[in-house]
């Protein structure tokens, strides 16, 4: 298979597969999905051809992305998704928790999206700061 991509597409190739391994592999401790490890390792080889030696760089001779390039602001990147997706998760299980057990149907589901909508605002406005859990039950 032969892919043609500029050098910025070239670039923006190893943000996505990057990300893409990030979150399939990140969590995982000693049972890391070797298939797709071994997806960025080739991808980032390519490095050395595009005039991008400092984007890589070697373990026990596996071509991984360099710490320049992790440290170059793709974590914020996905730092800044991952904020997004944890207010969006919490927002809808606490709107799904208010209905009380509620089956979600096509009647309350107007309801559902109110309150999402608002428990979003109100993370947006004070983030964490006014959720309060009781755990003495």
């Amino acid at each position: 298979m032969n892919i043609e991509l500029t050098e910025q597409q070239f670039r923006y190739l190893l943000d996505l597969v990057y990300i893409g391994n990030w979150v399939i592999n990140s969590t995982r401790e000693s049972d890391r999905i070797k298939e797709y490890d071994q997806v960025e390792s080739l991808i980032f080889s390519y490095c050395l051809h595009h005039k991008m030696p400092k984007l890589i760089e070697f373990c026990q001779g596996e071509p991984i992305p360099s710490r320049a390039f992790a440290e170059g602001g793709i974590h914020e990147v996905i730092e800044s998704y991952e904020n997004v997706a944890f207010y969006e998760i919490l927002a809808e299980e606490m709107a799904l928790r208010d209905l009380d057990g509620e089956p979600l149907t096509p009647e309350n589901y107007a309801h559902l999206l109110e309150r999402i909508d608002r428990y979003l605002l109100e993370f947006d406005q004070h983030g964490t700061e006014n959720i309060c859990v009781d755990l003495d039950d």
